[in-house]
């Protein structure tokens, strides 16, 4: 464009021609861009693919193997993955009368007639460059959202679920170029394949009876392929981000071996490949953002928490976009195997490859289309949850109250744990409080400071404190600088570092003895260790110190600690309603009197632990049981 735009003398009357045709070849770019990427911005009122009406999803014929109706089983390894069509029809929704889109469509016209009439001011202003200079950037925003709504269409081109017609929602132009900028920044370069990964299985180091699988290709020759023709088989799918997936998985997979399940645990980022490793940047950019939100706070705070509230229609849309690149992870394991998935992806991904019996544990407590999973069973853990998502327009018959998705060990043992408790409140025995520290390593200011408040009620022995600094390095520094700040000296506290250690700390707290010093730190250079430890110590601990995630649901009193997301303080209000922990606790002071306050009324936490027994008697914490006796009622025959 460089000879049309320096075409002309220079002077001030040339000028407002040159600003002129700086705004024509600007438009002449992205509409050549536009056409390139497989569809004219200047379609006018041509029906771009998915825009207008969409047509009423079908209901299968009572003639037709519909999914939902129940079938005589098959033999393992019988059925074969859903056809394009068969996913499609799971992922309809009943609900859904037809998108109509809303609004008058942004045209190419409309910054072309802007354009011409701002030259003409230009022109009539002489030598002023002011008009020109604001419209050109509006201009080049509105070419560049209309370009990347061009781009929806090419990215969800032959994807297997249409989240338009599920979510009943219209599609706007700034709702595709949204969800399409925000795929290429999670997507990058990455090219789609469909090859299947080759999955091997072998027994977990730390969990007795559990597989765990990895790329067959990496293991090396002498490794076992994953094998689930045994009956009873169910692969339990996460993603390691953060702690909470990891640990929802753990306790799905506590309660399928206690059913005799041939259980797999199955980490996406586990399985080496590029698709891993587009996971793994996305979990890069979460888990920064959190650090970041909870050590400025502020304005930054509020971002992120505003962030991690708005799963909407387009958060799913973008789901549905990125999935599509994880279907190799998935493609080694038999279409007819249960999987419980922990992570929404691995949900997702699941029915997007045609699996036939896919259960989704929603995570949280506040009702976003980004936890649900089209076309699988989705499982919650509150009565809020279940209502909100189904008046959201989540069919009937893909989602079911389940309960808290807790481990077994924990379940099992809460008439025995509670009562333990209460004696020891009696007894006016140390407040016992188990402090961790997520998955993303987050938390760092305020925990410190928290830690640092208690050193009087610890030096006294009023309070024993056991730290899970997981595996954060940064974390482990951190306490022991402020045991400096407390006056401390090295050997003032314990610290445990490996996961037989954990269990026989537990062990002498089970049998009555008192933790060695007033602080014991748990920290480790493994992952497991770092997940497992809290689940081991919530056994022995009298109060869980934590920001209320899936710790929230927990069977144990809480002392719900500020969140790292918005999304999260839905979680305490459940904890609270229930009776079995706090309110949220933004301040560190405000935390510090609680402390206080749960060591001289012994009452309180007597009565925490007898509305747990008595939550347990209802089943408000069998949601990972009842997860596990789904995915066996609908595992083939053998």
């Amino acid at each position: 464009f460089l000879p049309f735009i320096r075409r002309g003398s220079v002077g001030a009357k040339s000028r407002a021609s040159m600003q002129f045709r700086w705004l024509l070849a600007l438009l002449l770019f992205v509409t050549i861009l536009s056409i390139a990427s497989g569809e004219s911005p200047s379609s006018g009122s041509k029906k771009r693919d998915g825009e207008g009406t969409a047509s009423k999803p079908k209901a299968p014929k009572e003639d037709t193997p519909a999914e939902s109706k129940p079938k005589a089983p098959k033999k393992k390894g019988q059925a074969k993955a859903l056809t394009p069509e068969g996913v499609r029809t799971r992922t309809s929704n009943p609900l859904c009368p037809g998108v109509k889109e809303q609004g008058r469509r942004f045209t190419f016209a409309t910054p072309l007639i802007a354009a011409t009439v701002g030259a003409a001011v230009v022109a009539a202003t002489g030598p002023s460059a002011v008009v020109a200079g604001l419209l050109v950037p509006l201009f080049g925003i509105g070419a560049f959202m209309d370009f990347k709504a061009s781009q929806y269409s090419k990215f969800s081109k032959g994807n297997a679920i249409d989240i338009d017609a599920y979510t009943c929602s219209p599609l706007k132009l700034q709702d595709r170029a949204k969800v399409a900028f925000l795929h290429t920044l999670a997507a990058g370069s990455h090219t789609r394949s469909t090859r299947t990964i080759p999955l091997a299985a072998a027994e977990s180091p730390f969990v007795p009876g559990l597989k765990v699988s990895s790329n067959l290709q990496v293991a090396g020759t002498n490794a076992a392929k994953l094998d689930v023709s045994a009956p009873k088989s169910i692969v339990v799918g996460t993603i390691r981000m953060g702690f909470g997936h990891h640990r929802i998985a753990y306790s799905a997979a506590s309660w399928g071996l206690k059913e005799g399940a041939n259980t797999v645990f199955h980490d996406l980022l586990a399985i080496a490949s590029p698709e891993a490793d587009l996971i793994k940047r996305a979990d890069q950019m979460y888990s920064k953002g959190s650090r970041l939100a909870s050590e400025i706070g502020g304005v930054v705070e509020s971002f992120w928490g505003s962030l991690t509230k708005s799963g909407d229609e387009n958060s799913l849309r973008v789901n549905n976009l990125f999935i599509e690149n994880l279907r190799p992870l998935l493609l080694g394991i038999p279409k007819d195997t249960p999987i419980i998935s922990t992570h929404c992806f691995v949900g997702h991904c699941a029915v997007a490859c045609g699996f036939h019996n896919v259960i989704n544990l929603v995570i949280d407590n506040y009702p976003q289309w980004f936890t649900v999973v089209p076309g699988a069973i989705n499982l919650v853990q509150g009565p809020t949850n279940f209502a909100y998502l189904q008046k959201m327009g989540v069919p009937a018959e893909q989602i079911r109250l389940a309960g808290h998705w807790c481990p077994e060990q924990l379940v099992n043992n809460i008439d025995a744990d509670c009562s333990a408790r209460q004696a020891r409140a009696k007894a006016s025995k140390p407040l016992r409080l188990l402090i961790p520290v997520g998955g993303a390593g987050a938390q760092r200011k305020f925990v410190t400071k928290f830690v640092e408040e208690l050193a009087e009620e610890i030096k006294s022995g009023h309070v024993q404190l056991l730290l899970n600094a997981g595996d954060h390095g940064h974390m482990k520094e951190a306490f022991k600088q402020t045991f400096g700040k407390m006056g401390l000296k090295a050997g003032d506290w314990d610290t445990v570092d490996n996961i037989k250690g954990v269990h026989d700390f537990a062990d002498r707290c089970r049998g009555g003895a008192e933790p060695r010093k007033g602080i014991t730190l748990f920290a480790f250079n493994d992952y497991f260790p770092a997940v497992a430890t809290t689940d081991i110590l919530s056994r022995v601990a009298d109060v869980l110190c934590s920001k209320p995630s899936e710790l929230a649901f927990y069977p144990i009193p809480k002392l719900n600690i500020r969140r790292v997301g918005d999304h999260e303080a839905s979680s305490a209000l459940r904890a609270s309603e229930l009776g079995d922990g706090t309110l949220e606790v933004r301040e560190v002071s405000e935390a510090v009197e609680w402390v206080k306050l749960m060591r001289r009324n012994p009452g309180m936490l007597e009565t925490m632990n007898a509305k747990i027994m008595a939550n347990a008697k209802q089943g408000v914490y069998d949601g990972c049981k009842e997860a596990v006796k789904l995915a066996l009622e609908l595992a083939p025959a053998a």
